[in-house]
């Protein structure tokens, strides 16, 4: 196996070689958290979505959307960005980089160090070394800086405009169209995955830390009363390693809990968080992650949201940069829903009918148009308004129409109480939010899938991807580039492909030099057409992991290879 102290090194060197990812514009000079996916890298991306989608949209109904990846002031404006969204930065006096304030004091060994304020953060760096010159940082101060970046709309500088930093607040702008379309009843939800953008301050950690990343995040809309998520049973008994608060602040490690025990011990604050904890264990093995190097950390209360109920990152271990958060999964009330219908005025709440109407005594407040009018003259109508919901005493009520504070006497108005029938009430949903990072995914999946092993006397580099994401599925090699047997390996290529399975034909250099290429890209499974096959028309069928080779008739190519892709068929059963 590689060594961990240079990992790192040895995946991207791969990386870049074959074709996965690369330096953005390389030939000028590059600029840091930007990347380019190279053939390979744009397969295992798009095979890694789908993969995703094929829980959170064919498994979980949820429908994808997509949105504009820039969007106008006002709704980042609601959704907190433009006043909350910095991180706090430094800048060194000695060589004027400009410098992520928190990270230099977390290398250091200052614990959470995120939560500091500026001054507090600015002490702790005092006689901390510039990363980047090694000289003390001193007095420097440490200030915010907006994450986004800022665009005009139009001609000029008429509309401000934003790339979004996440692709969340599409499906909360969308919202009403969105219940329309899931004809008006919860819970529902709508999922994206796209482009978001985020002006980080020094990004020096490869595909960790992008300027420009890819996110797939799901909103679910659920009724703020009624957290039991309806198919819980599917994740009840599933056991994932859960880093509690109390587990944190104990120094202890993480617990392997069901999901089912973790709800009911009031670990985790309801069933909707603890199911989509479950579901990204299981998307996040499946990609390839390594469950030994995958834990659930709980956010503290220091560094949780005040408006989340619940929040918990899945961290994957890499040997390069440590605990990685690859995952989100929060519950985030109501406050989206709320800050944009503020912002908006756009109403966002569902209708939720009762089983049965009830009888309810409202109190209904009339005033006395016939005097007040004459009194306030233009003010009356806004001030009957306001006394409809206000909450009078014995003698008035006091109101606040455009600023202004009115008493108005108990003489100016009636209060009647009638019984009516209510059918039902307008709820404003809470949101369940978990939201991947897809280039974060992407790096432990090829980090975790590396191995070194010597094999008669050579090096054997491989990445053990699993079938589902390895951007080539199939390799497939004429043993001799003639007598016709490049001819029938062309023909099984194409009736691969003609099958949905990405299969490369190769006869270029000796077999074993044609193996070792495509397990170092992570090819999973190999067919050969040999001397035999114009015999019998049989191929032999190599398993990357084990290296071990089976003969299999041509003709049951494609329903062998498309259930050792899905996993029906294990290579061992194939053998027995």
């Amino acid at each position: 196996m590689a060594e961990t102290s240079d990992i790192y090194e040895k995946v991207m060197e791969v990386a870049r070689r074959r074709g996965f990812v690369w330096p953005s514009a390389e030939i000028y000079g590059s600029i840091a958290g930007f990347i380019d996916y190279g053939p390979l890298g744009a397969m295992m991306k798009r095979n890694v979505e789908n993969l995703w989608r094929s829980f959170y949209v064919f498994q979980e109904g949820y429908y994808e959307i997509e949105c504009p990846t820039v969007g106008n002031e006002a709704i980042f404006v609601a959704s907190g960005h433009v006043k909350e969204f910095a991180d706090k930065m430094v800048q060194c006096p000695h060589c004027g980089e400009y410098l992520r304030a928190d990270h230099i004091a977390e290398e250091n060994g200052i614990g959470n160090a995120g939560t500091l304020p500026a001054e507090a953060l600015q002490a702790a760096l005092c006689n901390l070394p510039c990363p980047a010159c090694k000289e003390p940082l001193g007095e420097a101060g440490v200030f915010a800086f907006n994450l986004m970046f800022e665009t005009t709309i139009g001609p000029g500088s008429q509309r401000k405009g934003y790339l979004r930093p996440e692709t969340a607040q599409g499906i909360f702008t969308d919202f009403s169209r969105l219940l329309r379309f899931y004809r008006d009843k919860l819970p529902f939800g709508a999922v994206q995955i796209g482009k978001s953008y985020r002006n980080e301050i020094s990004p020096r950690q490869g595909m960790i830390r992008l300027r420009e990343f890819s996110q797939a995040e799901a909103e679910i809309f659920v009724h703020p009363d009624r957290k039991d998520h309806p198919a819980f049973h599917r994740y009840a008994e599933y056991p994932a390693p859960l880093l509690t608060i109390d587990r944190q602040l104990d120094g202890q490690e993480p617990a392997g809990i069901t999901m089912r025990a973790a709800v009911d011990e009031g670990l985790i604050a309801n069933e909707y968080v603890a199911y989509y904890i479950a579901l990204t264990h299981r998307i996040l093995t499946a990609i390839g992650v390594d469950p030994a190097k995958l834990r659930f950390r709980q956010h503290l209360t220091d560094e949780r949201a005040h408006y989340a109920a619940d929040c918990w990152d899945a961290e994957v271990y890499s040997g390069r940069f440590g605990w990685v958060e690859i995952v989100g999964i929060a519950d985030r009330t109501n406050y989206d829903l709320r800050s944009h219908a503020g912002q908006s005025g756009t109403s966002m709440t569902v209708f939720i009918p009762y089983d049965e109407p009830k009888k309810v005594v409202k109190r209904r407040i009339v005033a006395d148009m016939g005097v007040l009018g004459p009194r306030f003259r233009g003010k009356a109508k806004a001030i009957a308004d306001a006394l409809a919901v206000s909450e009078p005493g014995e003698d008035g009520a006091r109101v606040t129409v455009d600023g202004e504070e009115f008493f108005i006497t108990a003489d100016l108005y009636q209060v009647h109480e009638e019984e009516v029938e209510v059918r039902g009430e307008e709820v404003m949903p809470h949101v369940i939010e978990p939201s991947y990072g897809i280039d974060r995914m992407i790096y432990v999946a090829l980090e975790h899938s590396y191995a070194e092993e010597e094999v008669e006397g050579e090096i054997r580099k491989v990445l053990r991807l699993p079938p589902a994401v390895a951007p080539i599925q199939v390799a497939v090699f004429p043993l001799m580039n003639r007598d016709g047997l490049d001819e029938i390996a062309q023909t099984i290529t194409e009736r691969l492909a003609g099958c949905r399975i990405l299969a490369q034909y190769d006869d270029s250099g000796a077999i074993g030099r044609r193996y070792r290429r495509q397990d170092e890209v992570g090819t999973p499974f190999a067919v050969t057409v040999d001397y035999d096959t114009l015999e019998d028309n049989t191929v032999t069928v190599r398993d990357r992991d084990s290296m071990e080779q089976v003969r299999i008739p041509v003709e049951r190519l494609p329903e062998t290879l498309s259930a050792l892709i899905s996993g029906v068929t294990t290579f061992h059963e194939l053998r027995a």
